[in-house]
């Protein structure tokens, strides 16, 4: 498990977040290609010993191949992205901060500085890099302004919580599908089939759903602490 560690340096701030998005890459990649794995195994490779005077439902192993390739792959993300884990990513990327492009005709009266790299820039400046014109959306901002990975970072992990919801959508949708599938399936290995992925999907659909609840209560409680000791 990757560390963070807190620092007022630029470069050191964006030093780690190169690494953790070779390491969160890296585990995307993992989840990827095990779930195809775990799907190809399951759905088509039985095929290969179905005799040639034999009939096999093509829709069905399609289908199968989707089911349990997209289940795996939530299964999976959610034991390589825990919530340490999500957390560590969050702080990375509220350190990094972001870059909002603006039309210079809009802030030509404003005070624009030029960018450099030394230098931690405040919410709301307005910086001139690469013949463009950017404002610091984020508390803190040493990203590069014209870099579409820091961007793409700061998007996904600057809430903490984001990662959870997208698995929780994906995870929720697939059960829907299946309890759809099951109510209108008509054969016993379906049926069978079926209902194996679903136990098991609700078992990760509830681990889900505490660790959101638990979660979102932990960070809206360290929200409302920040807000009182702003106002005082």
């Amino acid at each position: 498990m990757p560390t963070h560690a807190c620092c007022l340096s630029p470069d050191l701030i964006r030093n780690e977040v190169e690494y953790l998005k070779m390491n969160f890459n890296w585990r995307m990649k993992e989840v990827l290609v095990s779930s195809m794995l775990s799907a190809y195994y399951v759905a088509f490779v039985p095929v290969w010993f179905v005799k040639n005077t034999q009939y096999y439902d093509k829709r069905w192993s399609c289908e199968l191949f989707l089911l349990v390739s997209i289940s795996t792959s939530v299964i999976l993300m959610q034991h390589l992205l825990p919530a340490r884990y999500c957390d560590l990513l969050h702080k990375a990327a509220a350190h990094l901060g972001c870059w909002q492009k603006v039309d210079p005709a809009l802030c030509s009266n404003v005070l624009q500085h030029q960018w450099t790299e030394e230098c931690m820039w405040p919410q709301g400046v307005l910086v001139k890099h690469s013949k463009n014109v950017y404002k610091a959306v984020g508390h803190y901002n040493v990203a590069v302004p014209s870099d579409v990975s820091h961007f793409r970072f700061h998007f996904f992990f600057s809430k903490p919580l984001r990662i959870l919801n997208i698995l929780i959508l994906l995870e929720g949708a697939v059960i829907f599908y299946q309890l759809y599938s099951l109510i209108s399936s008509e054969k016993w290995h379906q049926t069978i089939s079926l209902a194996l992925i679903l136990f098991s999907n609700y078992y990760a659909f509830f681990k889900l759903l505490r660790d959101r609840l638990v979660l979102g209560k932990a960070y809206a409680y360290s929200a409302s602490r920040d807000s009182e000791q702003k106002f005082n």
